[in-house]
């Protein structure tokens, strides 16, 4: 399973990314928009930084649509590769293009960055595709046609975000979304290798020319999303809001819960934040683990049952579940530690799989429903406490102490729903509440010293 570390994190990234924008292909979000008139149809660049929330499906990054028989995509593969498909147009023939490469991390941010110029008498100099910085490898290639104009920026082609005309929609998360219209640009047009970590990271393109049909979406302005921050190119938007702008981005990736964990089928959505379980009691664990640290987050919980907590990854390790953790004790050396909403008692799985329902003994903690949980976990000092709609459900408000370890944040439900808010919510807060250092909107405010799990906090705490 996928963690994001402190030790795999900037904290000074230079150039900061305020905001992305949350696809759910559930909701069928995406953005469009209809040239009026062609730009240079032979030479472009796309570059977009994108966070997948599943994997397995296709899914589609760019359409340019003039119909069924005259298209351009660049998408996912159900196997994860990126890929590039041609219908009719002036390629030639259908044309596709595949990587080797594959993106199937869901707790990562990807740079991808496609560059055109079917001007160039090397054939494969017409199509390149780089992924953080490196061009790609590819399982297919065929040659695009010299002097090939396609449908990217001709007039009267819909030009698709997020999906293609007839579905596929993305799931995830996009930032700093850019086509240069007129020019084929390097990925350091973009990006740069960080010099202290090697991490590839995004560098301001503001100043860039972006030519007739060119925009960058920055998606800062809540109230028009598809705003292009260049210039006039706007995009109209489909099913997304102002709740879908997020400030999980490619310069301070947020914890989301992990769709790769598996402990049967859970229905993940809203960027993996909201979770959805019906008749059998299945599991998930987050993205991130921590092992020193003060850490905060909070879930919103509906429905029948969960129990909410976190779990040693030394679980994952042996393959036990955190289902069968929270609910039977069933686990031989991993720990875990959860509050259960029909009876608001304190469950934890310790060495050797024992389990204790009421922790300390006799302690009473209140049963929950529509509440919103906060969790105050704290690696410093191996402590937690938990919150009920921001009262601390630990009897005196006493931390209770755990076993030093490395934990993740983790869930068990059944017949329910529950939403997680690491720092951006995927349900309208009013709480306003960040952590010491401005990261965050939260229902309660945080406690002093406690951080929201991203990866600037990591790198500084973590």
């Amino acid at each position: 399973m996928p963690l994001i570390l402190g030790t795999n994190s900037i904290k000074d990234t230079g150039y900061d990314v305020a905001n992305s924008l949350r696809f759910d292909d559930g909701s069928s979000d995406s953005l469009q928009r209809t040239p009026s008139s062609s730009g240079n149809r032979r030479t472009w660049t796309f570059s977009t930084w994108f966070k997948r929330g599943n994997i397995g499906s296709s899914q589609w990054i760019l359409d340019a649509y003039g119909g069924s028989s005259d298209e351009f995509h660049i998408y996912i593969s159900s196997g994860n590769a990126i890929g590039i498909y041609t219908i009719g147009g002036g390629f030639g023939s259908n044309l596709s293009i595949s990587t080797s490469n594959l993106v199937r991390d869901c707790g990562a941010w990807y740079h991808l960055v496609v560059r055109c110029d079917t001007t160039q008498g090397t054939a494969s100099n017409r199509l390149r595709i780089y992924l953080n910085g490196v061009e790609a490898s590819y399982g297919t290639y065929n040659n695009f046609t010299e002097n090939g104009e396609g449908q990217v920026n001709e007039a009267s082609t819909i030009h698709y975000l997020g999906r293609r005309n007839a579905g596929d929609y993305f799931d995830g998360y996009f930032a700093e979304t850019v086509l240069v219209d007129g020019s084929s640009l390097a990925p350091t047009s973009f990006g740069e290798f960080d010099e202290d970590t090697g991490i590839w990271k995004p560098i301001d393109v503001s100043e860039l020319t972006f030519g007739t049909n060119g925009f960058y979406l920055d998606f800062e302005d809540s109230s028009a999303l598809g705003n292009d921050a260049a210039g006039s190119n706007n995009f109209s938007v489909n099913n997304l809001t102002a709740i879908d702008q997020t400030v999980d981005t490619c310069t301070n990736n947020f914890c989301t819960m992990n769709p790769l964990y598996p402990d049967g089928t859970i229905t993940f959505s809203e960027g993996n934040l909201k979770l959805t379980q019906g008749s059998s009691w299945r599991s998930a664990g987050g993205t991130m683990a921590v092992s020193t640290g003060k850490w905060f987050w909070e879930v919103s919980n509906v429905g029948n049952y969960a129990y909410i907590g976190f779990a040693d990854i030394q679980l994952f390790n042996e393959g036990c579940s955190i289902r069968e953790s929270f609910t039977t004790g069933a686990a031989t050396t991993g720990r875990a530690h959860s509050v259960l909403n029909s009876d608001g008692r304190h469950y934890q799985v310790t060495s050797g799989g024992a389990q204790s329902s009421e922790y300390p003994s006799g302690a009473t903690f209140p049963t929950f429903t529509n509440s919103i949980i906060s969790i105050a976990l704290n690696l410093d000092d191996n402590n937690f406490i938990f919150y009920k709609d921001g009262t601390a459900m630990n009897p005196s408000g006493t931390p209770i102490s755990i076993t030093a370890g490395t934990y993740i944040p983790a869930v068990s439900i059944y017949g329910n729903n529950v939403s997680y808010n690491f720092g951006s919510p995927p349900y309208s807060e009013s709480g306003g509440n960040s952590d010491g250092n401005g990261y965050g909107n939260f229902s309660m405010a945080v406690p002093s010293g406690y951080y929201a799990l991203n990866t600037k906090n990591l790198a500084e705490y973590g």
